[in-house]
């Protein structure tokens, strides 16, 4: 009983084996003992062979990497490196330099009261247009009415008694030369006229100072520009010492801007302005579009030493009201012109150990990497000051794969492709494409010729069948028939039949090949 239970232990353990053989590589298979049955032995010969053929085809992967033709370590089989390229040229290139800078308005007003009292009148609605001298509000001049009519009275009062004072004065001067009154006493009315004289210039100092009060009551703008939101309502009572106004009016047009550049840019700007007006632009975010234009009026008359720049103003005429104070805006001072400048894309100029250099295009669709000197460089375009000539082509993308002297493939742009149709041959999967670019025989071509026919064994199809002499060619395989894909073979399992691609070979009775 025991030995019959060995058995069948013995025997479910070969079944076990035989079914998992094709998991384990084969060059760790252990051959089975020569009383196993032969029908146990499911699989050993087949998995033998496919172990040698991995073997071989590890070797000959491995002597292909070592010597630089293996599928990712191939250099010149891999065919011409695809770049887009761009011919340089002269332009005039204009010498700028960009700032942050802030709106600030050429006035601003906060609009008081100069005298108490109620506020009894608003004549301006928020946000509105205003000139100078259009009435804004109000304040109850009833009690600066009266002080003004009060001052007008008391002059006229103090007038009376300087005529009747004159009066006085002229007949003592003539009964003083009769000398029926003494000479002192027509001194004496003299002297009270002069006093009343210099009354009545006083009540009339009081009247102007009167008036001038209840001016103060009509409260007027003081400049050309536009009121905010307003600060206080009707129906409230003033005080000349009040810190919040009635309301805030700012000059929009023409209107400043404010911005710092570097201490280094300080004598290029004045030698410009030197030469006529300096113009500068308004940018939006994006630095392109322009908002308005302008020229620099003031440079400040000290560098900050904190930050090591200087400030400037600009004006703005703001016609179209697209600048406010306070608003944060780009702006571009245009401080010369470079004429006949070499120009690239800034794409085109890689930056190096020795400095900036470029790959230069040759007439054998070889790439030379050449140094030069960059003068200035934007996000666009880049000045060469040496190192290049117009018409030479540059490489504007495709630096990954890119060495001195290394063969390239000139790609079309967008605006060539017109129609955007895929020239012949760059269609279909990514192993088409490998297997096109690659030479005839090579180990790319034959690598994505493989990884099609998995592609499409994986998407349901059936398996691509093995080319005539292809286990042969390992010299190690052997003349067996060749295994069952994994999947027929598990299939074969689940219906309760043994995987054909794995049964024992019969005997051949045909004679050997002569060795």
């Amino acid at each position: 009983m025991k030995r019959f239970l060995l058995l069948l232990l013995l025997i479910a353990a070969g079944a076990y084996y035989a079914n998992q053989a094709e998991l384990v590589p084969g060059w760790r298979r252990v051959p089975l003992p020569e009383w196993v049955p032969a029908w146990a032995r499911v699989g050993q010969d087949a998995t033998a062979t496919a172990g040698g053929a991995e073997g071989q085809g590890g070797r000959q992967g491995g002597r292909q990497g070592r010597s630089g033709q293996g599928r990712f370590g191939q250099g010149a089989n891999e065919g011409p490196v695809p770049v887009v390229v761009a011919a340089s040229s002269y332009e005039d290139v204009p010498v700028t330099a960009d700032a942050v800078a802030t709106v600030q308005a050429l006035n601003t007003v906060t609009v008081r009261t100069q005298v108490d009292g109620k506020l009894i009148e608003l004549d301006f609605t928020d946000g509105q247009d205003v000139k100078k001298g259009d009435v804004l509000a109000r304040i109850d001049p009833a009690t600066y009415q009266a002080q003004f009519d009060q001052a007008v009275a008391k002059k006229a009062q103090d007038e009376a008694t300087l005529a009747n004072a004159r009066n006085d004065l002229l007949r003592y001067q003539r009964l003083a030369q009769t000398e029926a009154a003494s000479k002192q006493q027509a001194d004496t009315q003299k002297a009270l006229v002069a006093q009343l004289e210099a009354q009545v210039n006083g009540d009339q100092a009081a009247i102007d100072n009167a008036k001038a009060t209840l001016g103060y009551t009509t409260i007027t703008s003081p400049i050309d520009g536009r009121t905010g939101i307003r600060l206080v309502d009707q129906g409230n009572i003033l005080h000349a010492s009040d810190i919040t106004g009635i309301v805030i009016i700012t000059q929009l047009k023409p209107i400043s801007v404010i911005f710092n550049l570097p201490q280094q840019q300080l004598r290029a700007v004045n030698a410009a302005m030197a030469k006529g007006p300096v113009a500068v632009n308004a940018l939006e975010a994006d630095n392109t579009t322009v908002i308005d234009k302008g020229t620099i009026q003031v440079v400040d008359n000290q560098v900050d030493q904190t930050t090591g720049t200087i400030k400037f103003k600009a004006l703005f005429p703001n016609e179209k009201l697209q600048l406010w104070p306070g608003q944060f805006i780009n702006v571009r001072l245009y401080i010369d012109v470079l004429s006949h400048a070499v120009v690239v894309p800034t794409a085109a100029v890689q930056r190096g150990p020795n400095g900036a250099y470029v790959y230069v295009l040759g007439t054998n669709s070889k790439v030379s990497l050449r140094n030069v000197t960059i003068a200035r460089q934007n996000e666009t375009q880049a000045v060469v000051s040496s190192g290049l000539t117009p018409p030479e082509q540059v490489v504007t993308t495709g630096f990954s794969r890119l060495t001195d002297g290394a063969e390239v493939r000139v790609a079309p742009t967008q605006a060539d492709a017109g129609t955007g149709s895929a020239p012949p041959g760059t269609g279909g999967s990514a192993s088409d494409q490998a297997s096109n670019e690659a030479p005839q025989g090579s180990p790319v071509a034959a690598d994505a010729a493989n990884a099609s026919s998995v592609n499409e064994s994986g998407r349901g199809g059936a398996p691509a069948a093995p080319q005539a002499g292809a286990l042969a060619s390992t010299g190690e395989a052997g003349a067996g028939p060749a295994a069952a894909p994994p999947g027929e073979r598990m299939g074969q399992r689940r219906r309760g039949q043994r995987p054909l691609g794995n049964a024992q070979a019969p005997p051949s009775t045909a004679p050997a090949p002569s060795q």
